[in-house]
């Protein structure tokens, strides 16, 4: 959470003067300017990718609590325990991510 913390930190609270390192206001060429957005969003994502894996994880505890960890939530079979070394978080049967995946594509 610290590190979410810290990337949120750097990408919102940093100005476009402070991440160019310039004196000004503005960045002195359009390409600084892009490559530092790129950089804010490339931050971004990673914390909000660290987030959802945060949630997973809680909600994998909440399982745990409530007994029902280690179930597909599709099928209700058992989460074999080698995909659960593997993604402890796994909501999913390999059978049912994989159905899943095709879905997406």
């Amino acid at each position: 959470m610290k590190g979410i913390e810290h990337i949120a930190n750097d990408a919102l609270k940093t100005s476009q003067r402070d991440a160019a390192g310039d004196l000004s206001a503005y960045s002195l060429h359009m390409a600084d300017m892009a490559t530092d957005n790129y950089d804010r969003e490339f931050s971004l994502s990673l914390a909000d990718n660290e987030q959802k894996v945060l949630n997973r994880i809680a909600q994998a505890l909440e399982k745990i609590e409530s007994k029902t960890f280690g179930l597909c939530e599709l099928c209700s079979k058992k989460i074999s325990k080698v995909r659960l070394r593997a993604v402890p978080y796994a909501e999913l049967c390999v059978p049912c991510q994989e159905k899943q995946e095709k879905k997406k594509k």
